[in-house]
């Protein structure tokens, strides 16, 4: 049993790490095609995000590998793959579920970090990206990688869902926090400031936060920063011309 779910952990460490080095390198390369020279003069600060990063993928893999034998072997979770086990509805219901419980963890252990003890402990690593690259969305102090790797593992033990759409939040999750750093608005004007944009958070969104630090620390949505006052709007400035 313990070789199995060693076995599992590092099987996991590895998806996560190669999940983050695909991702952040595909929209690395996009960067270069479309804001070429934006990264320029940063490779330390790309080599240190990639070290921090693959150290998150790490913390991130092990409760991941833990969950994956507990489910495979032991039937532990709430994880199911017969599609037709729950009625369809609850398909997008339970993939908003997971984003919604994940996006309020992470709006409050976020500012939670900003406390002054808190940020010089773990948080200044995250904040040591001056600007923020592709890279960076893993690149966290192995103290606040831990807030967030146990998560995801937490709710598969308490709200049912299928195994696609389990994978549909981690590609959610993934690609949000690559394209939320890396320092160029992937979206349109019209949809960053259409109704459903300014329920969302998007890199103009985020990149505010990491220009003023104490403002707009949501994850997916824009929903507890309007509820508590800490939503300071979007960067203009990493948006797209008017066309």
């Amino acid at each position: 049993m313990p070789t199995a779910i060693i076995l599992s952990a590092i099987a996991m460490t590895a998806i996560v790490g190669v999940r983050y080095l695909a991702t952040s390198g595909g929209f690395a390369l996009a960067t270069s095609r479309v804001r070429p020279g934006l990264y320029r003069g940063l490779g330390p600060q790309i080599r240190r995000e990639v070290g921090w990063s693959l150290v998150s993928a790490a913390i991130y893999g092990i409760p991941a590998g833990v969950v994956a034998w507990g489910w495979q072997s032991r039937g532990w979770t709430q994880i199911y793959t017969d599609i037709g086990q729950y009625p369809l509805w609850y398909l997008p219901l339970s993939l908003f579920a997971y984003l919604f419980a994940h996006d309020t963890w992470f709006y409050w252990t976020h500012r939670l970090m900003h406390r002054p003890r808190w940020f010089r402990l773990a948080h200044a690593v995250h904040h040591d990206s001056r600007p923020p690259t592709a890279w960076a969305a893993m690149s966290f102090h192995p103290i606040e990688a831990l807030t967030g790797a146990v998560v995801i593992p937490a709710l598969v033990f308490l709200i049912p869902i299928n195994v696609a759409v389990l994978g549909t939040v981690l590609a959610i999750m993934t690609i949000m926090g690559v394209t939320n750093h890396m320092g160029w608005e992937v979206f349109p004007r019209v949809f960053v400031h259409s109704r459903l944009g300014a329920m969302l958070i998007t890199a103009s969104h985020h990149q505010r936060h990491h220009d003023e630090y104490q403002c707009n620390f949501g994850l997916y949505f824009r929903i507890w920063d309007h509820l508590c006052g800490t939503d300071r709007g979007i960067s203009e400035r990493l948006l797209p011309a008017e066309r």
